[in-house]
Parts: structure tokens; C-alpha cells; sequence
């Protein structure tokens, strides 16, 4: 409280008479002191002060000259005042751009917030001297500075980046921001040689990401600038190698917040094939980027159908993007004209994964493998082959050949949908014995389908009302109830 109260006499002080002028560095020292407490109330306090001087005009314009010189050169007594003046505050700015990388968010937060209300009062209040109308005096300088306080190597900064995205909603704010994360990128990764820096990257995308755009219809001009300054800024942060984590975030969000806001949404092709020939959830994650470039860009991939084709895994049935890769891949084999033998392949490949798939996937991917005979009528021999193989053993269907063409899908049968009707889930067992029928034109809707989980199906269960109950005439003995059986003849429900 003592220390309040000293600090704002001072504060009055210096505001009050330039005699009192070198009394500010009893409020700057205290910015280099540890006490937490104390360098709050000195940041409040040169937010105020300095604050005050800008509003005020009393700090130098133009390229501030060296300290010493200005003193002894020949400057008028407004001016050298104005220049020493202007010297603390740039002695001020970087010691609150310091204690950005300060342990206490507390101080992290008032420097950052007393950083960018400089920046709001220089942007009304230019420190630049303006040469011709209409000359830039936007104060980026300032601003690189608060950008490299939030982009620190070696922690993480994102508790105090989404306290700064409420600054982001500015235009002028979001276009620097921009530019200065682009030139951090190419100064900071050009000295890493290519080695990830997991901390640095991470926070790099948790300040462009949430990025939003301006309305295009609101201003062309700046429009275009905007999404030119967008792209080169995406462009650098994705040349460089990326952790996998961030690499699966960076390829989640790029089909809806990043594609659709470059001028050349086809120089992602190179980065996004990459991406695709990973492997894994990174090449499921990929399709969304893909599928854009496919469709809207005329983007030709060689071998398109055997990528996608060798992603089908025992996994996909189990990652949380499943919705999404189902959904594409529903998309991918939508056209009559793909020839039967690919369609048949995925059907199988699907079919054969399936036998050990989790139920909430079976009740998906059932009606997806119906309406795919729906489309291609030639592969329903798959269903109709009386004489077909019984089991694996006898199926020319090869799991392990990577070329659709000549995995013999066509010269088999759907056992395993066969085998799917003996599932222990009744309504999977319901589901699969729908092939046992002609199947109608119309085709099933799986999009409520396709986030089906295991809870919602146990919840669905558990909500059912049981209207007969039937009731065991026969004294249950043994374990299962049998008494007839192996294990009747060692287990006892005595």
C-alpha cells in the first residue's frame, strides 16, 4: 500500500512539472526489482505515465537520436527534454517486453496489456513523423516486439496468446501480427537448421490459427492484402519440419480455416501429398486438404485410389477422426464410373476389417457397404455367389496385395457379412442380415451414423422397455445355464 501511494506521488510529480522529470527512474528501477507486487505497481504506474506523454505530444518524433549527442548538440530545450523523455520510454518498453518471459502470469499479463495499449496510443499518436499524407505510422516496430514476447523457444506461452486474441479482432492488428510472425519464422528457424523447436512451433499456432479473416464484401483492398500476407505467413510456418502432434493440429483445421483464405490454394499440393504418403491418422487427416484440391483445383494425384486403398486398416475403425475419413471416403467412391474391381476391393478390404471391428463401426459401416452395391450394381456377384468360398482359407481374396486390381476382390464372396449375422450385438446381427435381401434404390443415410459411439449405443440399450420377459421353466445348471455342457461338469452356481 506504501508503495502505491509512493509510486503515484511520483507518478503526479513527474507529470506535473518537467523539474521533476528524473524522478521517473525511481518508477522504472522498480521494474527490475523480484517482488512480484512491486513490478505491478510500477507497470501500472508507466502505463500511466507514459500513457499521459503520448497523449500529450511530449515525446520526441522521428528517429530518435543517440542520447548523448542530442544533450550536447544543437537541439532546443523542448526538443532535448522530448528526446530524454523518449529515451525512458524505450528504456520502459523493453523491460515490460522482458518481463513478458516473467514466472508470474500476473506480470506476464500487465506487460502485455501495458505493451499494447503503446501500441493503440502510437498508432493515434505517431512516434514516426509522417512525410506525405497518407504515409504508414503504424507502429510495427512495437508490435514485433509484443510478437516475440509470445513466441518464447522454450515454453509454453498459450495462456497468455489467447489473452492477446482479443487484440486480433483489429484489422491493422491481425495484418502486423501477421507480417511479424512471418519474419519471426524466417529468423528464428533459418538458425535451427531444420530442427524442430516443439515449444517455439506450438506457440506460433496458437497465435495464427484462430486467426479470422476479414469480410471480403466489407473491403477489397484489404481484403487481398490480407489474405496475400495470410499466405506467405502459412507458407513459412509449413516449410519447416513440424512435431507430429502439431502436424495432425495443423492438418484438422487446414481444409476450413487455411484453403479457402490463400490466393493459391494449390501451393499446399506439395506439402499436403507429403502429408498423405505419411501414413496413418497424418494421411487421413490429410484427405479433407486433398479432397479441396481434387475437386475444386483440378489437382490430378497418380495413384490416388491405391493410397487411399492401403489406409484401410484395422485402426480406421478405431481413431477419432473416423467420422471424417468415413465421410471422405463416402465422397471419394460416389462416382458410377469407377471401375467394379476398385469398388469391389474396398468392399472386401472393409468386409475382411470388419470381423474385429467394435460394434458403434459395424452399424456404420454395414449401410456404407450397401449403398456402395446401391452405385455399382456389377459388385453384387460378391453377394450372390452360392458356390463362393466358406472361409479364409479358401478365398482367392488377397488382404496383403496393395494393388487393388490384383487383389481378386471380384472372384470372392461376402462371408464375412455372412459371419456378421451370428454377431453378438443383436441389432448388428439385424444390420448385416439386410444383404440377405434385395437391397432398395434408395440409398441409407449414414451421416447420423457415422459419430455413433459405444456409449450412445450402450445408452440406447439400457433405455429399452422390456415388455415380455421370458422365464426359465428348466432349473439353470452350470455356468451357461446348460446342462449338457464342459462347463456344467466343473463350475457350480452353488
Amino acid at each position: 500500500m506504501a508503495r502505491s501511494a509512493a509510486l503515484a506521488a511520483c507518478l503526479e510529480a513527474v507529470l506535473g512539472s518537467r523539474s521533476n522529470a528524473n524522478r521517473i527512474f525511481e518508477i522504472l528501477e522498480l521494474l527490475a526489482v523480484r517482488e512480484e507486487e512491486d513490478i505491478l505497481c510500477a507497470g501500472r504506474a508507466c502505463s500511466r505515465l507514459f500513457g499521459a506523454l503520448l497523449e500529450r505530444r511530449e515525446l520526441f518524433v522521428g528517429p530518435l537520436p543517440p542520447e548523448e549527442a542530442s544533450l550536447a548538440g544543437d537541439y532546443s530545450a523542448e526538443d532535448k527534454y522530448k528526446i530524454w523523455m523518449r529515451h525512458r520510454y524505450k528504456e520502459c518498453v523493453d523491460c515490460l517486453a522482458e518481463l513478458m518471459g516473467h514466472d508470474a502470469f500476473q506480470v506476464k499479463e500487465l506487460s502485455l496489456c501495458t505493451l499494447m495499449k503503446f501500441v493503440e496510443l502510437e498508432a493515434r499518436y505517431p512516434l514516426i513523423k509522417v512525410e506525405w499524407k497518407g504515409s504508414l505510422t503504424f507502429p510495427r516496430d512495437l508490435l514485433k516486439v509484443v510478437v516475440d514476447g509470445l513466441l518464447p523457444l522454450n515454453e509454453d506461452a498459450s495462456l497468455l496468446i489467447s489473452r492477446f486474441q482479443e487484440y486480433m479482432e483489429y484489422d491493422d492488428i491481425r495484418y502486423f501480427v501477421i507480417k511479424a510472425v512471418t519474419e519471426s519464422i524466417g529468423q528464428v528457424m533459418q538458425k535451427t537448421k531444420e530442427r524442430p523447436l516443439p515449444f517455439y512451433q506450438q506457440n506460433v499456432f496458437s497465435l495464427i490459427s484462430p486467426i479470422n479473416m476479414p469480410n471480403k464484401e466489407s473491403d477489397m483492398v484489404k481484403f487481398l492484402a490480407h489474405k496475400q500476407a495470410f499466405e506467405k505467413m502459412w507458407l513459412s510456418f509449413l516449410k519447416h519440419k513440424l512435431p507430429a502432434g502439431l502436424y495432425k493440429k495443423v492438418l484438422v483445421i487446414l481444409h476450413d480455416s487455411i484453403l479457402p483464405y490463400m490466393n493459391e490454394p494449390t501451393l499446399m499440393i506439395d506439402f499436403l501429398t507429403l502429408a498423405y504418403g505419411v501414413g496413418g491418422a497424418i494421411s487421413l487427416l490429410a484427405l479433407n486438404g486433398l479432397f479441396i484440391l481434387i475437386h475444386q483445383h483440378n489437382l490430378e494425384y497418380p495413384d490416388f485410389y491405391k493410397k487411399l486403398y492401403s489406409l484401410l486398416d484395422p485402426s480406421v475403425y478405431h481413431v477419432k477422426y473416423r467420422a471424417r475419413f468415413f465421410h471422405l471416403l463416402d465422397l471419394f467412391l460416389s462416382s458410377s464410373h469407377l471401375p467394379a474391381y476398385l469398388v469391389a476391393a474396398f468392399i472386401k478390404r472393409l468386409s475382411r476389417l470388419a470381423l474385429t471391428a467394435p460394434p458403434e463401426a459395424l452399424l456404420m459401416v454395414i449401410p456404407f457397404i450397401c449403398n456402395l452395391f446401391r452405385r455399382h450394381p456389377s459388385c453384387k456377384v460378391l453377394v450372390h455367389r452360392p458356390n463362393g468360398p466358406a472361409d479364409i482359407s479358401e478365398d482367392p481374396y488377397i488382404m496383403e496385395e496393395e494393388e487393388p486390381s490384383k487383389s481378386q476382390a471380384l472372384e470372392s464372396s461376402l462371408w464375412e457379412i455372412q459371419t456378421l449375422q451370428s454377431h453378438y450385438h443383436p441389432e448388428v446381427a439385424k444390420a448385416a442380415a439386410i444383404l440377405n435381401q434385395s437391397l432398395s434404390e434408395m440409398e441409407d443415410d449414414i451421416s447420423g451414423l457415422l459419430e455413433l459411439s459405444a456409449y450412445e449405443l450402450f445408452d440406447k440399450e439400457v433405455k429399452k422397455k422390456v415388455t415380455d420377459v421370458p422365464l426359465e421353466f428348466e432349473q439353470v445348471r452350470g455356468l451357461f445355464g446348460k446342462k449338457i455342457d464342459i462347463f456344467a461338469e466343473h463350475f457350480s452356481l452353488d
